[in-house]
Parts: C-alpha cells; structure tokens; sequence
C-alpha cells in the first residue's frame, strides 16, 4: 500500500516540482493549499497545476489564524520598534503547524514541502537532522530552526538535493504551468508589492507617532515620521544632512526616537537572543563554537554560544557583525546542520 503524503502547493514552481517529485517517488499524492488572504490568484494556479500533475487538491482556509498569528505579530513587533521574520513564524505556526495536523486529518502520513533544506535521520544519535540544501545560494535552512524531532519524523522536503535551475529545468521538461511564476520572489506574501510603508500605516495608522532622530551623543538632528518605517542599517529616507553619511544604529522605543550613527557603529560583537528552539537538543548546557547567521542573507560567522536562564543565549562572534537586528533570528550551524536558534532581543557592546 502507498504511503500518502500532503504537498504544500503554493502556485509557485518549487512546490509544484516538489508534488511531481513525490508522485515519482510512488507515494500517493494529494495537494493542499492555504487560504492566507482574501484575494488570493495562486489558489486557482494551484490547482491547475494539481491537475496537470493528475492529483487531488484541497484548500483549507485559515485566514482567520493566519491573520492572529502572522500579520498581527509582526505589526505588534514593528510597533517596539524591532524587524520581524515572518516566514519564520509562519513556518512554525502555520506549515508544520496547522497544515500538518490538516494533512494528516486527510490521511497523510507526511507532508511535503518545496524549501531547499535536507532531513536525514542520524541513526547513531536516534534523531533527525536539519540540513541546509545543496543548493547553498538558495538554502532555506534558516528558516526552519523551530521545527522539531516531532515533526521532523513527518516532513519530506525532496527539493534539498537538487539546485534552483535543476528544479526549474524539470517543470519546464514537464510543461507544469507555471512559467510566468519561474522569476525569483523576495517578497512577504501578505505585503502588496513589497510596499512595508503602506502596508504598515493601514493596520498601525493610529498608532504612527512622530519623533525625534539624535546623534549617539544626543544631539538633536532632524525628526522621524515614526519608529515603524525604520530599520538598524537604514540610511535612506532619513531627512537629514550630514557631512559624513549616517545610519540607523538603534531604535529607541520608549523615547520614540531614531538613533543615528557612521558607518563604523553599525559592528557590534554582542547579542542576547530569546526564545531559543533547538533542533536535536533539549537545551545548551554548555557553551558551544558554532557558526551564526543574524538574517537570510548575511554570511554565518564563527562565534561562540553561551547558554542563559529562560531559552536565552548570548553569542558573542570573533569579528564584529553588521547591523545586528532586533526582531530578526539567530540561527547556529555545525557546518550544514541546524544546530538551533533564536529571535535577536538585544544588542550588547
């Protein structure tokens, strides 16, 4: 008897590849897209691609949840003046939260995934590992911190193995209908057009205060239309001038202010991160030399772990990092394996 297993089909060309790879493996295939917003085209993409594909498709609809768990946090994490990751608590919520439980209400015993991450079972350690993908340019191991040995033991993500161009040279081979969506999309699904400014004014518009941008001395250098709109880093949109350019260096919420500062201050060595998951531990119990990445795109530093009271940790890197972000993660390597990680709560000295 086959073994069936749910595909996440988004509409795109990684999970539409992802539900053919399965039916080749022989499982039985069913599809399962998520109803996340109110107007949503790739709901009717997906299921013409299941039907190309010759699977059944269901769509489950969890606007509702999608909305209290995702939108809202991040809303409320950009109100404290920190840069969320939504796609990572999406993850954890939502994908292998309730579409797994959904998928095996519909009699799936795994579900499938299109991320460019590998699961192995380690038979010596009697555990799954999180691997980043071959493809390194399009890993998505960061993303996936938070899950757990639980659900581990029921994720296939099949796309691991392969590159970006090999994926999308099989949905051509097999005409899957999805040529216009093969471009590459860094956009948060439930952000129009990538606009965060607008985005951010219709659900926060009351709570939009402005204030005052000082210099790291406190010198008062011009005024801000309000926390929400900036990031650590950020140097354009400003409005002010200065001899020497100037950066975001710190958001301070409770005075509402813009702390700006050269380059140079942007490098810090220090962070304390909360809300600590690992992958194939229950905790640290001793300091640990990893290597870390503070968001997608930034390359992992050799630094070491320490472990704290209250799923907390201070990581301390060899070489000062670039515009570390509250609200964004911390993830911790050995190699390609996820070790674990956490959101970034503070930068220290």
């Amino acid at each position: 008897m086959k073994k069936k297993v749910a595909v996440a089909i988004s509409g795109g060309v990684d999970s539409a590849v992802c539900a053919l790879l399965c039916k080749k493996e022989g499982y039985e295939v069913i599809g399962v897209t998520m109803r996340l917003l109110e107007n949503e085209d790739r709901i009717e993409k997906a299921r013409e691609i299941a039907k190309k594909i010759g699977i059944p498709h269901y769509t489950i609809d969890i606007r509702k949840i999608f909305k209290k768990y995702i939108i809202t946090n991040f809303c409320e994490e950009y109100k404290k003046g920190r840069t969320p990751n939504p796609c990572i608590r999406c993850n954890q919520y939502i994908k292998f939260g309730v579409l797994l439980k959904k998928a095996k209400q519909l009699g799936a015993k795994y579900l499938a995934t299109g991320h460019y991450a590998r699961i192995e079972y380690n038979k010596e350690k009697g555990k799954y590992l999180l691997k980043k993908g071959c493809d390194l340019d399009k890993d998505q191991s960061y993303f996936l911190y938070r899950l757990t040995q639980k659900e581990l033991a029921y994720i296939l993500m099949p796309l691991g193995n392969f590159t970006k161009d090999k994926i999308k040279e099989i949905a051509r081979e097999q005409k899957l209908p999805i040529e216009e969506d093969m471009r590459e999309s860094q956009e948060i699904c439930f952000i129009p057009e990538n606009n965060y400014s607008e985005f951010l004014k219709k659900y926060l518009s009351e709570e939009i205060k402005p204030g005052l941008i000082l210099d790291t001395q406190g010198k008062l250098l011009g005024k801000h239309k309000g926390i929400i709109f900036y990031t650590i880093g950020q140097r354009r949109g400003l409005g002010i001038s200065a001899k020497i350019p100037l950066y975001v260096v710190e958001i301070n919420e409770e005075e509402n202010a813009l702390i700006v500062g050269p380059e140079n201050e942007l490098y810090k060595s220090n962070l304390e991160v909360c809300e600590v998951s690992y992958v194939t531990e229950d905790k640290l119990k001793k300091s640990l030399n990893s290597k870390v990445k503070i968001r997608y795109r930034h390359k992992e530093a050799p630094a070491i772990v320490y472990p704290l009271e209250d799923k907390k940790v201070h990581i301390k890197f060899t070489q000062p990092q670039r515009a570390i972000t509250p609200g964004q993660s911390a993830v911790f390597y050995n190699e390609d394996i996820v070790i674990g990680g956490g959101v970034i709560e503070k930068v220290l000295v």
